[in-house]
């Protein structure tokens, strides 16, 4: 994008930040077609139709060419460069419960696979599309015809410098992968608030050669974007000027020589060799000695009330709590998300709610030991989960759960003793993957068998098969045994180091 004038369109003057969003603040309120009904064109006159799926650009093309109005185009300046300013249109959600969140990624710029890149943010291109952006965000409404979807927010937005920094880390650690030839292990979930995020509309499409591995493995396209939850944030403390209520880890100039990532590390690692009785001391806290507990004393150990941190929030990162068993390994799988039978069959793998959690979520797992009757900090690490796990063995355990669903989920009831069933069924188990398996995610059974009989309370713990019959609610879990060996073997990035 850009405009091929930098001082002037047919609409105006954007060489400065003043005249730029007195332009954009025209935009809120609109729809689309109120948009097109100006009657602005760009330089060449052409008309699109901006909804079609096949074309580039969507909405945000209509934005630039009929309202602006410059021709939409893929220069490495800023869309106003004189001002600095890049535009960006994207979108945001209401939930059922009336909140309002992000609804995507902000994609800013392709990472070259086919030439040299550079290994410093400041002197790259996604510096120039990012650190000053003019936001504007509609509400995204499938319901309705696309182009009377409505613009509610078109403000200047600048990234706050202690976000740069994180910024700043999160492009070292994905141009130097580059560098390195390991493109191929890139993931959303590596980073903080800069992501790598997956681009290419087929599969087959979305594999190229490396740059700095040639002959080597192929990688995905994959393009610079700030994350769907730093977009969120964005939405609600800086367009919506909602107040902050949940605190910052960082103090000061804590970023100052060091990563967020070490700090994080730095602030626990005093407290390693402690017991949950002594840290619950130390804390203020009644001693309880469950994974609930676990969990506040690792936000307690970071400077955190609660248990929300607001650079968890911003970087989509799970805290984790483990408890290894006294000698070794650890005895409960890890959960991830409940989902839903008739949602599952009609996704396709990278569209797909377990592919989106894993490639965008990093962990940061709290590990104790069982000791006597406590439990002792043992360590604390970030990680992610490797691309070639997710797109191998997960993929696999995605894969076959839809296919049996898909087929019918085999039901193989046994009566125990005291009149009560128990019901087997042929999702993935534990056994069957070296990764990642499916079991309930409810506290009570619940199924409505073929003939219409029923056990348990299905509306409540229960989702509906595609052939009508209910089943207790699943979800996909990993293995004990995978996240013992990611806690003893495997780096941040999910590299095997052993």
């Amino acid at each position: 994008m850009g405009i091929s004038n930098p001082s002037t369109s047919v609409c105006g003057d954007y060489s400065t930040l003043a005249s730029i969003a007195s332009r954009a603040s025209v935009l809120e309120g609109k729809t689309f077609q109120d948009i097109l009904d100006m009657g602005i064109y760009p330089p060449d006159g052409a008309t699109r139709d901006y909804d079609n799926r096949n074309y580039k650009g969507g909405m945000g093309t209509l934005v630039e060419e009929r309202f602006f109005g410059y021709k939409a185009n893929s220069e490495h300046d800023a869309d106003f460069p004189e001002a600095g300013v890049e535009l960006k249109v994207t979108c945001f959600d209401e939930k059922k419960n009336g909140d309002y969140s992000a609804g995507e990624r902000l994609v800013v710029s392709m990472i070259p696979y086919d030439q040299p890149v550079q290994l410093e943010f400041d002197d790259a291109v996604v510096a120039r599309k990012c650190k000053r952006m003019m936001l504007v965000y509609y509400q995204r409404d499938k319901a309705i015809d696309p182009y009377q979807q409505q613009i509610h927010y078109a403000k200047l937005f600048e990234i706050p410098e202690n976000d740069l920094k994180i910024i700043r880390d999160d492009y070292r650690t994905i141009a130097s992968l580059v560098q390195e030839g390991k493109a191929d292990q890139l993931s959303e979930s590596l980073t903080m608030y800069l992501g790598a995020c997956t681009k290419g509309s087929t599969a087959a499409g979305s594999w190229v050669a490396q740059y700095y591995a040639p002959g080597g493995p192929k990688a995905k396209k994959r393009a610079f974007c700030l994350k769907r939850q730093y977009m969120d944030y964005v939405l609600h403390h800086y367009l919506m000027n909602e107040s902050e209520d949940v605190d910052c880890i960082i103090k000061g100039d804590a970023l100052a020589a060091q990563t967020f990532e070490e700090y994080v590390l730095s602030l626990i690692k005093p407290h390693i060799g402690k017991t949950d009785r002594e840290l619950c001391e130390e804390f203020g806290l009644k001693y309880k000695g469950d994974k609930g507990q676990w969990s506040a004393l690792a936000y307690a150990m970071l400077g955190v009330r609660g248990e929300k941190a607001q650079e968890f929030e911003k970087a989509n990162i799970s805290v984790r709590t483990v408890r290894l068993e006294t000698s070794a390994g650890i005895r409960e799988n890890l959960s991830l998300n409940t989902f839903k039978f008739l949602d599952l069959v009609e996704e396709e793998w990278e569209d797909s709610a377990l592919f989106e959690y894993l490639e965008q979520t990093r962990f940061f797992f709290v590990v104790f030991r069982k000791e006597g009757g406590c439990s002792r900090l043992e360590e604390a690490k970030f990680w992610s989960m490797p691309s070639i796990d997710l797109d191998g063995p997960v993929h696999e355990c995605w894969q076959r759960t839809k296919d049996v669903i898909q087929e019918g989920v085999r039901f193989n009831v046994k009566k125990r003793k005291d009149g009560s069933i128990r019901v087997e069924n042929n999702l993935p188990g534990s056994k069957d993957n070296p990764v990642a398996h499916v079991r309930p995610h409810a506290n009570k059974a619940a199924y409505r068998f073929a003939d219409g009989t029923e056990s348990g309370d299905v509306q409540k713990n229960a989702y509906p098969l595609p052939d009508g019959r209910m089943m207790t609610k699943q979800s996909f879990w990993l293995n004990n045994t995978y996240v013992y060996s990611a806690l003893l073997h495997y780096n941040a990035n999910g590299l095997d180091e052993s």
